[in-house]
């Protein structure tokens, strides 16, 4: 029998809120998952899903639409709005967790600048 290298829907569920660590098999899915391409995007999508859920029993309650409003935006915004701000923090802790590398979370982004960054060294000398 091989080893499963993605996870099942109910292991997904739990890996992604946190309460679970895929298995060392799945440690390059992980890592594409936390680190890769849309990583950023994934993660606060799975935290604004969890928010409209946690508020969704608030738009069941007969009343206007001014009042939904009133229920639910003071939760939803700071939500989504801290899931955008710790986006890293997450993604390290999750990547620790896995026993990957936490710089992994800014690895696109240093191939990316490499260039840049090397101009910089040739012209004014590496940092110290």
């Amino acid at each position: 029998m091989t080893a499963r290298t993605h996870p099942n829907p109910l292991q997904f569920v739990a890996y992604c809120y946190g309460g679970y660590t895929l298995p060392t098999a799945m440690r390059e899915w992980v890592s594409n998952d936390l680190a890769g391409k849309g990583a950023a995007f994934r993660s606060v999508l799975r935290f604004t899903v969890l928010a409209v859920l946690l508020v969704a029993p608030f738009l069941l309650i007969p009343t206007t639409p001014y009042a939904h409003a009133s229920m639910t935006l003071p939760i939803l915004i700071p939500f989504v709005y801290f899931s955008v701000a710790l986006n890293k923090v997450w993604r390290r802790h999750r990547l620790t967790m896995s026993g990957l590398d936490p710089d992994l979370v800014d690895a696109r982004a240093r191939l990316r600048d490499a260039g840049e960054r090397r101009a910089y060294v040739e012209r004014y000398g590496p940092r110290k």
